[in-house]
């Protein structure tokens, strides 16, 4: 399905989590992707975008490039996420449109959802009900980018599609102890305190919130699986105004046993504890997979298999990321 994307391929966001998963991804399938450094190419700035997008034309475009970060990085930096976010979104879904690009991928978030939405999670919950407050500014920016997807579509007859990702992990993951996300902020602090002879790990909240994993490489799979699907079946499995997709595993698992296993794979033997005076987001976020599935494509990576992957990658590269 590659070959439906043409020759020219423009990957915002090629040294992130996903676009470097995406990246190996084309590469393995015999194509050169277009990228830019941050240096190269500021995707805030509309004048540069512009006049990259105008010259590149590319047949193709995949925004994975976004303003991440996790509850603590949300929570103390909420306009950031919201400007940042609206920027790349606003300046590469025009300019895409503006420089003839037919095709273009919209990575998003499944904190798209309301705070309670129904379990599992199905496409339809989109604008239901009230966002999680910790990652508002984050949500309403990528439902913007949903929005702006289906709009360019219906009034300019583009094939702009977008892919709600549950929460991602492996190689290439970050691992800030303040601004990274839970699996690898998890994993640093088991790691360093098998290092450290720590007896205990204090995890914030009470562990009892799900959350479903989806290996870094499957979901690069799933987007060029989805990117390259031909329109009429894109079409027949989504409404012009409802067009989005998620893409996860379909399982969850508690902070809690989430936890219990990241001490299995870090070798870690000693307590974990729960600080229940730190906030735990979010109850439950379980995506409804099955318009995916619907479509041919399912997750083939286990929980325990990708933590093993993340937890070398990790140790190879502690050096690099400054980590004793």
């Amino acid at each position: 399905m590659v070959q439906n994307l043409g020759k020219r391929i423009f990957l915002a966001g090629h040294n992130g989590l996903v676009g470097s998963a995406i990246d190996r991804k084309l590469v393995a399938a015999g194509i050169e992707p277009i990228r830019r450094s941050r240096a190269e190419l500021d995707l805030l700035d509309q004048t540069a975008v512009t006049r990259f997008m105008q010259e590149e034309r590319p047949d193709s475009v995949i925004l994975a490039a976004a303003k991440v970060g996790g509850i603590h990085a949300n929570s103390t930096h909420p306009a950031t996420f919201i400007h940042d976010n609206l920027l790349m979104e606003c300046n590469f879904i025009h300019q895409a449109f503006l420089a003839g690009t037919t095709r273009l991928l919209f990575l998003g978030s499944s904190c798209i959802y309301p705070r309670n939405a129904p379990q599992p999670i199905s496409e339809n919950s989109l604008l239901t009900g009230t966002l999680e407050e910790t990652n508002e500014p984050y949500a309403i920016a990528k439902i913007a980018g949903i929005k702006m997807c289906e709009s360019y579509n219906r009034q300019y007859g583009v094939d702009y599609r977008s892919v709600m990702p549950t929460n991602l992990y492996g190689p290439g993951d970050n691992f800030h102890p303040e601004n990274s996300h839970v699996l690898p902020a998890l994993l640093r602090r088991f790691h360093e305190a098998v290092r450290d002879g720590a007896s205990e790990v204090a995890i914030w909240g009470t562990g009892e919130p799900r959350r479903e994993f989806l290996h870094v490489d499957d979901m690069a799979d799933a987007c060029l699986f989805v990117m390259g699907l031909d329109k009429d079946l894109y079409d027949q499995h989504t409404q012009p105004m409802l067009s989005h997709i998620n893409v996860g595993t379909g399982k969850d698992i508690s902070i809690a046993e989430l936890a219990t296993l990241i001490a299995k794979v870090t070798g870690f033997c000693g307590a974990i504890t729960f600080d229940r005076s730190k906030p735990d987001g979010t109850p439950r976020k379980l995506l409804d997979v099955d318009r995916l599935a619907s479509m041919g494509w399912r997750s083939s990576t286990t929980l325990e298999q990708g933590l093993r992957e993340t937890y070398d990658w990790f140790r190879q590269h502690q050096t690099a990321l400054r980590i004793a």
